[in-house]
């Protein structure tokens, strides 16, 4: 399944496939369906142009991830990663995985060190690909959401951009996200 970097003109798609994200699955986000659903189709489209997320899927989108960079002075170092959700139907193909790593790797293309996230303390599938990625656990916050009359911890997780990390295979790369591999000598 192709990975591409939504644009404003995937408003549509991504609006769709982030919604059903958030019905289906309201503890796996921090946003609420009830709060997204009423944006203009122009609120959807002008996230997409701000931030760096990846699409998976030609003419229906079936997973996506993002990744807000820091703009303050001094957290411009740090990145978030947010909004990682694959449909059920496209499980299984290592979807999360590859978007995360080209990601991962556009973070270190702007120089970052670290790229922090948050998740449900009862995603355990998320929590073991976070962690097989090299993710650390840096915190928990007991009560975080409350989801649907239950509150739900959740997990702050850090990865640092240090040498060891760059031993990892750089994925081909996406237009308009990361730029290409340095050609060899």
């Amino acid at each position: 399944m192709p990975l591409r970097r939504l644009r404003g003109s995937d408003a549509a798609a991504w609006r769709a496939l982030r919604l059903r994200g958030l019905r289906e699955e309201p503890g796996a986000f921090g946003s609420a369906w009830e709060e997204e659903e009423p944006h203009p189709l122009p609120w959807f489209a002008e996230r997409l142009e701000r931030h760096a997320v990846l699409g998976a899927g030609a003419a229906t989108l079936h997973a996506t991830a993002g990744l807000l960079l820091e703009t303050a002075l001094k957290h411009r170092h740090k990145a978030v990663l947010w909004g990682v959700f694959v449909a059920p139907e496209a499980r299984g193909q290592g979807l999360a995985r590859l978007m995360m790593r080209h990601l991962i790797w556009h973070a270190a293309d702007h120089g970052l060190r670290d790229i922090r996230l948050t998740t449900s303390a009862e995603n355990r599938a998320a929590l073991a690909l976070y962690a097989s990625l090299g993710f650390v656990p840096y915190g928990r916050e007991p009560r975080a959401t409350l989801v649907e009359g239950r509150l739900e911890e959740a997990v702050m997780m850090a990865l640092h951009l240090d040498a060891s990390w760059f031993s990892n295979p750089r994925p081909d790369a996406i237009p308009g996200l990361c730029p290409p591999p340095p050609a060899s000598p």
